[in-house]
């Protein structure tokens, strides 16, 4: 019996040095035939690399600026006659599209009311234009001539309530009305000399200028 029990303690000893030993060992360092692991050991933490992302802003923009040059030239053909009558100009610029027409193709003198070619007219382009997701500002100007009238007090009333005028009709053809604004300058923004029966013709005018927002491209071009 004593002979058993002094083998069993002999190799609770070397097992219990082997524990103790195992625990004071670096990582992975080896004792006898066991790799040691001290899970004290902070892990070593694998950080994946990220790949970078494709830049897609230069694709919108140019994908922007086909959809706003494929309206241009719808709007142009919408507006074909009066084109070329000199009546209608549609450019396309920095700011986006530009739409300048005549005050005579859309009211009468010193009316703000739509007439039946003008609501045929701009019916044309709203068609266009809803289908897009663009800005839209409306801006009604006059020449210097003075205009004092129950309605209109002045040419700020009048060109007000002509962009106004324009405005409606677009929310009335489907345009959402959250793309659009109403702005009256009166004779402020002249674009020939008010001196002249053919420069006073050329300021009263409607101007409605579909926004890109990508003000890139400085050169203005007419559209022929």
């Amino acid at each position: 019996m004593y002979a058993i029990s002094s083998i069993n303690e002999g190799k609770y000893r070397v097992m219990s040095d082997s524990i103790s030993s195992a625990f004071r060992s670096t990582p992975g360092q080896t004792v006898g035939s066991m790799t040691v692991v001290n899970p004290a050991a902070p892990s070593p933490v694998m950080i994946p690399m990220k790949r970078p992302q494709p830049v897609k802003s230069d694709e919108k923009t140019t994908q922007k600026r086909e959809k706003l040059r494929n309206m241009a030239q719808e709007i142009n053909q919408a507006l074909s006659s009066l084109v070329a009558q000199g009546q209608v100009k549609v450019t396309e610029g920095a700011l986006g599209i530009t739409v300048d027409i005549n005050a005579s193709v859309l009211f009468a003198p010193g009316e703000a009311a739509l007439n039946l070619e003008a609501v045929r007219a701009l019916f044309a382009v709203a068609q266009v234009m809803a289908q897009s997701e663009f800005p839209i500002t409306v801006e009604g100007h006059t020449d210097t001539t003075p205009i004092n009238t129950v309605v209109f007090p002045s040419n700020w009333e009048l060109s007000g309530a002509r962009a106004a005028s324009v405005v409606k009709l677009f929310m009335a053809a489907g345009v959402d009305g959250r793309r659009l604004s109403a702005t009256g300058y009166s004779d402020q923004r002249p674009v020939a000399d008010n001196a002249t029966p053919d420069g006073r013709q050329a300021n009263r005018r409607v101007a409605i200028t579909i926004e890109s927002r990508t003000p890139d491209n400085a050169v203005q071009t007419t559209l022929e």
